[in-house]
């Protein structure tokens, strides 16, 4: 397939593991959504060791799709993982991430990339009325309130991926297992502006949540420790300035 005439003003990075059921559809409203913007883009999709068929119907999908981009890892990271992968390989300077599970609405994509204003770097996306069971939704609360005491940062919904943010803003970035949580606050203690936009929630109709207590609660925990060690340690992101050379001697 040839190469889209203009290079891609958006990047839209979706982190794919056993989400064989959302993908057709969540694409084809993925197009719709970013073909009315008017601006070039592509759609950036990292399979994370899928073991279903996600792998197989996304490379059926790119082949009729020049905007599709297929990232395969070579074994099984995590999320944070896949969208470290999505921002390296990124073409345009505006970056989108959301969830592949189909309850992100791409319909809000318009709204988040109005509120990138150019005083602003990072636009986090507060999932208004969960469409989730009540143990995870009072799950994620208390996880959000324990991650505001402990980095001293406020962040209404750290668990929503649904954002959009500048590429530049991820240069030097700290990239580890359960980053994607505390992105918005690796950010802002550099100094960086973040912003945050209620959005659409839908519930899951296909495949199966990744994460509960189990894998998150003792893990976040230790991840807290290391971000509040972090943010008294972090170096500011806009820290320099070119200085012209002298004019020529006459």
């Amino acid at each position: 397939m040839p190469s889209p005439a203009s290079p891609p003003a958006l990047s839209c990075i979706l982190p794919i593991f056993d989400e064989e059921g959302c993908l057709e559809p969540l694409l084809k409203e993925l197009e719709a959504t970013l073909g009315k913007l008017g601006r070039p883009y592509e759609i950036i999709c990292v399979d994370d060791c899928s073991r279903d068929g996600s792998l197989t119907l996304l490379s059926r999908l790119r082949e009729q799709n020049d905007r599709l981009r297929l990232i395969r890892h070579t074994s099984n990271l995590g999320q944070s993982a896949a969208f470290a992968t999505g921002f390296q390989v990124a073409a345009a300077p505006i970056l989108i991430t959301m969830d592949a599970d189909m309850q992100h609405d791409p319909a809000d994509i318009p709204r988040l990339l109005a509120a990138l204003t150019p005083t602003t770097d990072m636009v986090c996306g507060v999932r208004a009325n969960r469409r989730d069971t009540w143990i995870k939704r009072l799950s994620s609360r208390v996880a959000n309130r324990f991650r505001d005491i402990v980095s001293g940062d406020r962040i209404t919904d750290a668990g929503c991926t649904f954002r959009v943010l500048r590429r530049s803003a991820v240069a030097e970035l700290a990239v580890f297992n359960g980053m994607h949580r505390f992105l918005p606050t690796l950010l802002r203690c550099r100094g960086l502006s973040v912003t945050e936009l209620p959005i659409n929630h839908r519930p899951r109709t296909s495949g199966i949540s990744k994460y509960g207590i189990g894998n998150r609660l003792w893990r976040g925990l230790l991840d807290c420790i290391a971000v509040r060690w972090y943010v008294h340690r972090a170096i500011p992101a806009r820290r320099w300035e070119h200085i012209p050379p002298s004019l020529p001697l006459k």
